[in-house]
């Protein structure tokens, strides 16, 4: 079996680096593997820890007052299997609503108090100047946290005043906290693809390890 599937894993991981020589069917086959198993994943823990559990179960063995407040999930559910069917596709709309209104609600609650109160109180504490540090490095570390997060706010702030016979644009002073934030955005952006690249890179040197110990297993 260890065979079976070494020869397996080789096969795929050269269908996905044939991408190197531009879109081919090889490659198509590996993604489309892989899409198909991770949806079925998906659907394996979907079945068996939310559907099972948390409506099947309790609709054949909870008590009355459980099986009462299912009946909502129950009906939303089957309204929206009829987002299949373009005729009845509209029925479904009620489901789609709740969740993208739920979704954008759980979306709005976390960056508000996840991101923006978070990155607030994190700019304010950096002012208590506690470190192994001397208190100038900290400070001066305190000051850039904190242009760089008013500066990044203000960059994403859109809104302007109209005058007349004047195209809209921003105050002087708005414009220029803005390009600092530009500044810190292209910063942690650059960062960020330094990551993924070494991320990436550590992927495919993983992969050519596992290219060369698979020859020197299968021949």
């Amino acid at each position: 079996m260890d065979w079976i599937w070494t020869a397996v894993g080789f096969l795929l991981t050269v269908c996905v680096l044939s991408y190197l020589f531009g879109d081919n069917p090889l490659f198509r086959l590996a993604t489309s593997l892989f899409v198909g198993v991770a949806a079925g994943y998906a659907a394996v823990l979907l079945i068996y820890q939310v559907l099972l559990p948390r409506l099947v179960l309790p609709l054949l063995q909870g008590s009355l007052a459980e099986r009462g407040l299912l009946v909502i999930p129950l009906v939303l559910s089957v309204l929206l299997l009829f987002k299949l069917s373009p005729r009845f596709t509209r029925l479904g709309n009620l489901s789609m609503g709740v969740i993208v209104g739920v979704g954008a609600g759980v979306l709005v609650g976390g960056t508000v108090l996840g991101t923006l109160l978070g990155q607030t109180r994190a700019a304010v504490d950096a002012f208590a100047l506690q470190g192994t540090a001397s208190p100038m490095v900290l400070l001066f570390e305190a000051v850039l946290f904190l242009i760089g997060t008013v500066s990044t706010l203000v960059y994403f702030h859109f809104g302007v005043k109209s005058r007349p016979n004047q195209p809209a644009r921003r105050p002087s002073w708005m414009e220029f906290t803005a390009s600092i934030g530009q500044v810190f955005l292209a910063v942690t952006l650059g960062a960020l693809f330094a990551g993924v690249f070494a991320t990436a890179l550590a992927a495919l040197i993983d992969r050519a390890d596992f290219l060369f110990r698979a020859v020197q297993t299968l021949f």
